[in-house]
């Protein structure tokens, strides 16, 4: 695309030539990608076979869906070798150290509302608190060895991690007016659930639509195994009292969260659906066009609208249904989150019996303070840029706005 820098404006023009003769100068092929995690890694065991059918699925969507960039390809392949690679150390760590995954995670709390309706912001405010153990970006995309807590602030790859984020706010600045990132901060569930390959964080970055609505419908158990084992890892030498978790993906899959942690905290925020529809279709517009040579805006948009009311409709069927004790759930609406941020995640805690401290409220003040919604700039979007009808929206989410009483925004 032309905003990219010279140089990447070659490559990509390269692997046009490339594919227009039928070459595709970087492997995606199933087994080659086998091939070479354990080649790079020396290991040979990747656990369960359960990845190996979304795998296939995904790259299918690369190869005849996603129209990728050689740029897309080099992304894709690094990504995909460096989570198969973590897989194979992860099912060696654990085969050597067996007792990791006899470690409890008790009472997790997790936030679960969807895209663009305050769960980043919230889960920040989480991660200023030092009892809740939050997933940092640098252990999640780097976490073996496993972190260890007198060197949790000081580990070499805290900076690595930060560099591959410099990069991609180099290449495609405004994706941090939408969603700021940093090596040290709170990183959400969807980023590591992609160990089984079940994961909705590569629709974001790739045009896969027909994979991402499988995993919409996917029983997620092997999913959420491999959820527990990371949190293991990761709290092996660097435990906390709690952890704090979010992914917007859980709305899909709330039945299966529950059912992998009985006792689990929720958090579930909601705001006006055609808004959140709206926004995500423009941040995923943003990062697949690092990806691919072309990008569809309303094909981004229908494919969310449909699949948000999906969500949307799992959601109040299983809060309907009464499954998780109303002990152990609040809603929270981002009107009032926003009025006040604080005052919201002490009204959490409130309903689950913790007590939020002077020191922990401070701490998430002074990042607000630090951390305003405009600092790099404010994200614009609008209805007219989906393509979709407003009636069209409110009548495909009118279950959970109606469920929830979901207060409407100006569109």
């Amino acid at each position: 695309m032309s905003r990219f820098p010279l140089p990447l404006r070659l490559l990509n023009l390269a692997g046009r030539g490339a594919s227009a003769v039928g070459l595709h100068p970087v492997n995606l092929q199933f087994d080659n990608l086998l091939r070479s995690a354990r080649k790079n890694t020396g290991l040979q065991d990747f656990g369960e076979d359960d990845f190996e059918a979304p795998l296939r699925m995904l790259l299918d969507g690369l190869e005849n869906e996603a129209r990728l960039s050689l740029l897309g390809r080099m992304i894709a392949r690094a990504d995909l070798l460096r989570t198969l690679q973590n897989r194979l150390g992860i099912v060696d760590l654990l085969k050597r150290h067996p007792e990791i995954t006899e470690q409890p995670v008790d009472r997790p709390m997790f936030v679960v509302g969807p895209p663009r309706s305050g769960t980043t912001i919230f889960h920040d405010l989480l991660a200023r608190d030092p009892d809740n153990r939050v997933p940092q970006s640098w252990e999640v995309s780097y976490p073996l060895p496993p972190p260890q807590s007198a060197s949790y602030d000081s580990d070499p790859r805290i900076a690595r991690c930060q560099a591959d984020l410099d990069r991609v706010d180099q290449f495609i600045p405004e994706f941090k007016q939408m969603h700021p990132m940093g090596a040290q901060r709170a990183q959400e569930c969807v980023a590591f659930m992609s160990l089984d390959i079940t994961s909705m964080i590569f629709y974001v970055q790739f045009n896969v639509p027909t994979y991402d609505h499988w995993v919409m419908q996917h029983d997620m158990a092997s999913a959420f195994r491999w959820h527990r084992r990371f949190l293991q890892v990761l709290q092996w030498r660097c435990p906390g009292v709690r952890w704090a978790l979010k992914s917007p993906q859980h709305m899909w899959h709330l039945e299966y969260v529950h059912r992998e942690y009985p006792d689990a905290l929720f958090v579930q925020t909601h705001r006006d659906p055609v808004k959140t529809v709206i926004s995500m279709s423009n941040l995923t517009r943003v990062l697949q066009g690092l990806a691919s040579e072309h990008v569809d805006m309303a094909a981004i948009s229908r494919h969310y609208a449909e699949g948000l009311a999906m969500g949307y409709d799992n959601t109040v069927a299983y809060r309907r249904s009464g499954g998780i004790p109303e002990a152990q759930i609040v809603d929270l609406y981002f009107r009032d989150f926003m009025q006040d941020q604080v005052g919201t995640v002490r009204r959490a805690y409130r309903h689950f019996g913790f007590e939020l401290g002077d020191e922990a409220a401070r701490r998430m003040q002074a990042f607000l303070d630090a951390n305003p919604a405009d600092k790099h700039g404010k994200h614009l979007y609008e209805l007219a840029d989906t393509g979709l009808e407003l009636d069209y929206l409110r009548d495909i989410f009118s279950n959970y706005e109606q469920y929830f009483a979901i207060p409407r925004e100006e569109t």
